[in-house]
């Protein structure tokens, strides 16, 4: 067999059949373009937010290490720092156990030295002035230059009251350079020199072990060459420094890993990755039925030249790469424009979904990383060859005497002929054209409906986003206010307790209805001996016994409690011999019932340390037995500290007040009338602000300004990318009608030739994209309803502020319009393509 060089010819034919089709090539170019812009807008988005999100909370965790040492010595940074695991480790000095000046109260701030590797890895590099190098020179965020009043001037001076191991001392610097702070990171960084170290070394001596001053300790930070398995790789290198990893060893270093790194150790579970499978099968599909259906409706249009190029000896493979060639040309045309526009798309996204987080007032950067691009294009490229594959071997299998008599939907002579007196009226006629190729009709109603389904859920997942669940997480009531310190994680006891005058105020206010504090500390601490739980540990005293967080609750918080099983009596927890026990929530708000320690019915033992001596039995003097009435939910935003303790229990205000020396009022929760809601937030903003400024407040309005920007990002993301899908569609629907009308002209004119009228034809053509517009309802309202209740209600059911409501009313509006649309376009389309006479058309069949 002679063996051919044909490339160059198949190469010329493929640019000529080009050339040929150029309506096929606008649509086809459209559709890739579309197909692109759908991926890079999603890998945009997704790796985009992921970073940023990652970026804000390495900030938020104070820089991006890969781990922390803490509370360690000099001795004990030396043994570490060259373990060969360790690609870098920063040396950072704790240089006071706090700043006391007053400016720093709803802001805190701390005195630190860091290395160069330090600042690099905290991002407190200075981006104006220099690096500190005398003794008296520091640098700071500009948050803690505008609280302290200093100008942002190399030179200015500062005063700084530092807290050393309980003493309060006064010292003087001045600034040598600054950086922008950042909106997550809420304490302030103030940094000294080596000099400042060198010449403090007494007083900084790493006392940590015998009285926990943080004065003098050393928290290095360590980055590793990568960020796989960080928790194995830090207990390696403390382990082989020879150090022990148990809590309760003399040799055990306080560690963790840099929880900004944990997403990358974390799993994905089964419903998680069919979720995300599904998704990415869902945009595959989108782009694979117009990519599919162009080349499809291109090959039978072209059948006839593929017969002819049959008879004088192209194969069926050379055939194939034909259109393979005009696939990948065409793809050279679109995919760049879809990369351009589709990054441009996700780039104007990522924001929105970065405000909704707890990072929203982040800085985002979206940088045009490769992985964008070239994912996109590799799944666009692989959508294409897929899309092709079909028409290619059909056009490569015809034989040349059935192509040469193709016409679109051909009538197979096995059919029964049909006799209908009804069977001439256009109806009926575009009701018999549309079942001629059924495959093509299917596919143009899927992936029209696709959109519409889309549209549909996107409605369902806004409107089942709950606010009453979102709210009650944060604030369960309409405005709570305390300490500047509570807000922080900070409280105590008596000396940053909510003050009786800030609870008068308010009180005192027009539509205030009602109110009720919480009270607790950490000053007088309580602890429960738990017979279930005999074993000592890091929570629990030298008797065995463990640290206890108990509440007392009056008013407006103790109806607000939310009980998980048990009774809330309020007549029996008033007698002093009951008590509540807290039980923690899961991230969808379900108790987590493994967390209880005691039975509803059981009784406990609790201590606190009211008038105490050292011995066991002066202890056991202040014991108190209680039996459990019920379990209710710990709330960590309205009926804590903020603070996850092991033991949490909840009394009623008059109980607990008399089980504790000196009561303190953590925080006060209110509501008011709804029409006083917005004067009473600004009444406690000019509070917190000029009257009481160590006092601070929360409100329901903000976080149902957040709730709503959430809704709306929901929208305008799921919004846009409905569009796209959308236009993907319309695009099908438009190439399937115009390929239809281009090869069925010979028929129009045969039609004509006996009879017919131009309007009758019309009419026809409408009725056929009516048809294509109803069979497009039916389905989305079908496949709509079923994918709603059984994919979009258990999406519903694993976020915890979601409530799945069944919506169906977004598909309904928009219905009309595709009736408007189905009718329209065929009769535009014939209108343009309707050129030639009937004697023309009938002569292209010679």
């Amino acid at each position: 067999m002679i063996k051919v060089n044909s490339k160059k010819v198949i190469a010329k034919l493929s640019w000529r059949s080009l050339k040929a089709n150029r309506s096929r090539n606008i649509i086809a170019v459209c559709a890739i373009a579309l197909t692109a812009i759908l991926f890079t807008t999603l890998f945009t988005l997704g790796i985009g937010t992921v970073k940023s999100l990652q970026e804000a909370t390495m900030r938020q965790a104070g820089g991006d290490g890969h781990a922390v040492l803490k509370y360690i010595s000099d001795d004990d940074f030396n043994k570490v720092k060259d373990h060969p695991l360790i690609k870098e480790i920063s040396y950072n000095r704790m240089l006071c156990d706090g700043l006391e000046n007053p400016e720093f109260l709803k802001r805190h701030a701390e005195l630190w030295y860091l290395d160069d590797v330090g600042l690099r890895l905290g991002f407190c590099e200075p981006t104006s002035g220099h690096k500190p190098a005398a003794e008296n020179e520091i640098i700071t965020d500009t948050k803690t230059l505008s609280l302290l009043g200093v100008p942002q001037e190399v030179g200015a001076p500062i005063t700084l009251t530092l807290n050393i191991r309980g003493a309060n001392v006064q010292r003087d610097f001045v600034l040598a350079g600054w950086w922008e702070s950042d909106p997550t990171f809420n304490v302030g960084q103030i940094l000294t020199s080596r000099a400042y170290v060198d010449a403090h070394m007494a007083e900084l001596q790493n006392n940590y072990s015998e009285d926990h001053s943080l004065t003098g300790a050393i928290n290095p930070v360590i980055m590793f060459k990568n960020s796989l398995d960080l928790e194995s790789k830090l207990n390696t290198v403390l382990v082989d420094s020879g150090y022990s990893l148990d809590e309760t060893a003399p040799n055990y270093l306080d560690h963790n890993v840099n929880w900004a790194y944990l997403s990358t150790n974390f799993g994905i579970d089964a419903g998680t990755m069919i979720a995300l499978v599904s998704a990415l099968a869902l945009i595959v599909f989108t782009g694979y039925l117009i990519i599919y259906n162009i080349f499809q409706i291109s090959v039978i249009r072209d059948m006839r030249f593929y017969g002819l190029l049959k008879t004088i000896g192209t194969t069926g493979r050379q055939i194939r790469g034909l259109i393979r060639r005009q696939a990948i040309f065409l793809s050279v045309l679109g995919i760049p424009i879809g990369l351009l526009a589709g990054f441009f798309i996700g780039k104007a996204l990522v924001p929105l979904v970065i405000k909704q987080s707890s990072y929203s007032e982040s800085s985002v950067s979206v940088a045009p990383n490769p992985w964008i691009f070239i994912g996109s294009t590799v799944f666009v490229v692989a959508t294409v060859l897929i899309s092709t594959r079909k028409p290619g071997k059909m056009a490569a299998d015809v034989s040349p005497v059935e192509a040469v008599r193709y016409t679109d939907g051909n009538v197979k002579s096995g059919n029964k002929i049909r006799k209908s007196k009804a069977g001439g009226k256009p109806i009926k006629m575009a009701l018999a054209n549309l079942g001629r190729n059924k495959k093509r009709t299917v596919l143009v109603i899927v992936s029209l409906s696709l959109s519409l389904v889309l549209l549909n859920t996107v409605f369902t997942l806004s409107q089942s986003i709950d606010m009453d669940k979102y709210l009650s997480k944060f604030v369960d009531t309409d405005f709570l206010i305390a300490h500047a310190d509570y807000f922080q994680n900070d409280f105590f006891g008596k000396a940053n307790e909510t003050t009786a005058s800030f609870v008068s105020a308010v009180e005192s206010q027009p539509g205030f209805e009602k109110g009720g504090g919480l009270y607790g500390g950490r000053e007088e601490p309580f602890t429960v001996t738990d017979e279930n739980n005999p074993s000592p540990g890091i929570n629990s005293n030298e008797y065995g016994d463990f640290i206890a967080a108990v509440y007392g609750l009056d008013g407006l918080p103790l109806e607000r409690l939310e009980l998980i099983d048990g009774a809330l009596d309020y007549d029996k927890l008033a007698t002093g011999n009951y008590i509540l026990e807290g039980v923690k929530l899961d991230d969808n708000g379900n108790p987590e019932m493994d967390s209880i320690h005691y039975q509803t019915g059981q009784t406990m033992t609790l201590h606190n340390e009211k008038g105490t001596g050292e011995s066991l039995d002066e202890r056991a003097y202040t014991a108190r037995e209680f039996t459990v009435l019920g379990h209710v939910a710990i709330k960590t935003y309205s009926n804590s500290d903020r603070i996850a303790w092991g033991y949490t229990f909840y009394l009623p205000a008059d109980v607990y007040t008399q089980l504790v020396a000196q009561p303190a009022m953590m925080s006060y929760a209110f509501n008011v009338e709804d029409r006083y809601e917005a004067a009473m937030g600004n009444y406690l903003g000019n509070y917190t602000e000029n009257v009481e400024p160590v006092m601070n407040y929360t409100s329901k309005l903000v976080s149902a300004t957040e709730f709503e920007g959430m809704r709306s990002t929901v929208i305008m993301i799921g919004g846009a990318l409905s569009v796209i899908i959308g236009l993907i569609g319309i695009l099908n629907f438009i190439n399937a009608m115009l390929t239809s009308i281009i090869t069925r002209r010979q028929e129009f004119a045969m039609l004509e030739s006996i009879g017919m009228t131009r309007p009758q034809l019309r009419r026809m053509l409408g009725c056929e994209g009516l048809y294509y517009a109803l069979g497009t309802a039916v389905f989305s309202l079908l496949f709509g309803v079923i994918f709603s209740l059984l994919i979009v209600q258990w999406f519903c059911g694993q976020l915890w502020f979601f409530s799945y409501h069944f919506i169906i009313w977004p598909l309904v509006l928009v219905l009309p319009l595709l009736i408007v649309l189905g009718v329209i376009i065929p009769l535009v389309l014939f209108t343009v393509t309707d050129k030639q006479s009937i004697v023309e058309r009938l002569r292209e069949a010679e």
